[in-house]
């Protein structure tokens, strides 16, 4: 454990992560299940392309995953949250994520759809927006 004073070591810091990381794949799982993705979908959500990886890691109760998969997991919880804040019908905010948005943001598509261009930048896009929609 770190101190205030204490700079943390690598282990530490790795065992953080992996904390964090299988916390954010339970929680991203029930997600997943709210919003009805597929497991393509899931994939590309949390940006790696191996069925493989993703098998590994739902199934290790604390997986080790990458940094850039651990901040998708923070705008993914993000969004989801500010969905259900939103939209206090929880069938309402599950479903519109996959509607159609005139939303300049969106083009007539879907937050879906920008979601899953496979960019960590388009989850950051969506979870400023429902921020700002929030106020």
């Amino acid at each position: 454990m770190t101190s205030l004073h204490s700079v943390p070591t690598r282990r530490e810091t790795s065992k953080e992560a992996a904390a964090a990381g299988g916390a954010g794949l339970r929680a991203f799982t029930k997600i997943a299940e709210a919003w009805q993705l597929s497991i393509p979908e899931q994939m590309a959500l949390l940006g790696i392309t191996s069925r493989s990886t993703y098998f590994k890691w739902r199934k290790e109760p604390h997986p080790r995953v990458p940094p850039d998969t651990l901040e998708r997991l923070s705008y993914l919880l993000g969004i989801y949250k500010a969905l259900q804040l939103l939209l206090p019908d929880s069938r309402a905010a599950d479903e519109w994520v996959r509607r159609p948005n005139d939303a300049p943001l969106f083009g007539g598509r879907s937050a879906l759809d920008r979601m899953l261009s496979g960019h960590v930048v388009d989850l950051y896009v969506v979870r400023q927006y429902l921020d700002a929609q929030r106020g």
